[in-house]
């Protein structure tokens, strides 16, 4: 076995399993480039090594010195930026830009905590609203405030972003006072594995904040505490079974979930083709579907289109859809690398076609060859963009029922109206982020409120910021990342939103000076 072993760092040390392990594969090529194994490892020991020390010395400073810690971090990373891309493209099938997305992600988000560390001060006590007087004279005092937990946080971060899912889980839970035990999706766990060793090697952490389990969890769930909290992204059946595990139960952990989701973009009847409005929605659309091979928990699934102007649209989306280049990341004309791994491909192929039973195919299709450059045919895990548009919208199910994690979208027509498009979006149970794309305030407003309650976040896509946007699918700090229903129920970032997820909400009752002292 020539390919490394991909170590585990856990009670402040590199250590690899007993067993060979799990390889590690280019998707592109199907080659192994490594491989890991946890069999043998003191996970346990691990957990409590990180809470009893890594607590004590995040709990031993101040905000303003944790966000220095965020930036070291992000300075490190950041140094290490071109290997990180690299072993991107290498094990996840990224394109050079997909592979940015991902790491810059990460580096940006950890800046974003660093800033927002330094504004909160030399303080340890963060405060939840104003305090309130609890009886007749003013000396009786209410403050709610949020304290650094005694536990650890356990990430359990998905296969598409091991850089940036690890970094807006960690920039919260570092800053909130809480060591972390991070566990990435086995398959492309190289980067995540990469980044955790810039980190260890830069010496930016005190001993304990940061631990990587590189391999099966074997029993991280069993070892779980009450004043643990295990933030999770993957699918929406992985998100029930962790929240349903016996420990999870028994001790209350706190459990954050951000689940697959079938978001929407919902055009306006006011968009025309050629418009700067109808620009950003083809765009945007193209983007999401194509960008990360289509594996991003927030890309558009769903497209509901005024039935006016349906085949208009379709043929715009076809003519860009075309020009997608898809093959090895490694070739510079490339736009569009291979699934993930070979059982994303298996799911992409049996979802596309249950879809196809309720919908038509307007472009590509799996019955269609994937020409991919730089590969022998036959080669890596590749799946052609397919565009599919549903046979009757108000029949359709499968297409508010099953996601599809792959370059795989569904044009459904809709009457132009505010109410249908928002009873449309509400049939997907819960999304993580759907888009408006519209110049009209009425249609805006509509919907807007219906949509609202069936998503975490709502994009508001106009033509007046066709040269200012990063786009639906980009995830950014100062905004909250989950959403309610299938989506999981739960809240990322959001600026110091996130953080407080990591720390316990009590209310201090008593006399107000001595809270007042005692609290800032």
């Amino acid at each position: 076995m020539s390919e490394p072993r991909l170590e585990s760092y856990l009670q402040g040390r590199w250590a690899v399993g007993t067993q060979k392990g799990s390889p590690l594969v280019n998707p592109a090529t199907e080659e192994v480039i490594a491989w890991t194994d946890t069999s043998g490892l003191d996970i346990g020991g691990a957990l409590e090594f990180a809470r009893v020390r890594g607590g004590q010395n995040l709990r031993d400073l101040s905000f303003k010195e944790r966000g220095k810690l965020l930036g070291s971090m992000r300075e490190a990373l950041h140094g290490a930026r071109e290997a990180l891309i690299d072993s991107a493209m290498l094990n996840g099938g990224c394109t050079r830009g997909d592979a940015k997305f991902d790491v810059d992600g990460a580096i940006g988000t950890l800046a974003a905590y660093a800033e927002l560390g330094e504004s909160l001060g030399d303080v340890d006590v963060l405060l939840d609203g104003e305090g309130v007087q609890l009886g007749r004279s003013p000396k009786f005092w209410g403050q709610h405030v949020y304290l650094p937990r005694r536990g650890v946080a356990v990430l359990i971060n998905a296969f598409n972003f091991p850089a940036w899912g690890f970094a807006e889980k960690a920039a919260c839970a570092i800053l909130a006072g809480m060591p972390v035990v991070t566990k990435p999706a086995s398959a492309t766990s190289h980067t995540a594995h990469l980044l955790t060793k810039v980190l260890v090697d830069a010496n930016v952490l005190p001993e304990g904040v940061m631990s990587l389990i590189c391999g099966a969890p074997g029993e991280l769930l069993e070892r779980l505490a009450s004043q643990d909290v295990l933030a999770f992204t993957g699918s929406a059946v992985t998100g029930r079974r962790l929240r349903q595990h016996p420990v999870v139960v028994e001790k209350s952990v706190p459990v954050n979930v951000e689940a697959d989701s079938l978001n929407a973009a919902v055009l306006g009847p006011d968009a025309e083709l050629g418009s700067d409005l109808m620009q950003l929605f083809l765009r945007d659309v193209v983007t999401d579907m194509t960008q990360k091979t289509g594996q991003k928990c927030t890309a558009i699934r769903r497209i509901f289109v005024p039935a006016a102007t349906c085949d208009g649209v379709i043929e715009a989306l076809k003519e860009r859809l075309a020009e997608i280049v898809v093959g090895n990341p490694a070739q510079k004309e490339v736009r569009m690398g291979p699934l993930a791994t070979q059982q994303q491909l298996a799911d992409v192929k049996e979802g596309t076609r249950r879809l196809r039973e309720e919908s038509e195919v307007m472009f590509g299709g799996a019955d269609q060859p994937v020409k991919a450059v730089g590969v022998a045919e036959g080669t890596g895990y590749f799946f052609p963009i397919t565009l599919l548009k549903s046979r009757d919208s108000a029949k359709s199910a499968l297409v508010h029922q099953h996601e599809v994690f792959g370059p795989v979208a569904t044009i459904v027509p809709y009457d132009g109206t505010a109410d249908q498009a928002s009873e449309l979006v509400a049939r997907g149970g819960g999304s993580l982020v759907s888009s408006i794309f519209t110049d009209d305030k009425k249609f805006l407003k509509q919907a807007m409120m219906g949509m609202a309650p069936y998503n975490g976040r709502l994009y508001l896509g106009s033509g007046k910021i066709l040269d200012h946007t990063f786009g639906p699918g980009t995830v950014l700090p100062q905004s909250t990342h989950g959403g309610p229903g299938r989506a999981g129920g739960g809240e990322e970032l959001g600026g110091i939103r996130g953080v407080q997820h990591f720390m316990q909400r009590t209310s201090l009752q008593g006399y107000r000076p001595l809270i007042e002292k005692i609290t800032t």
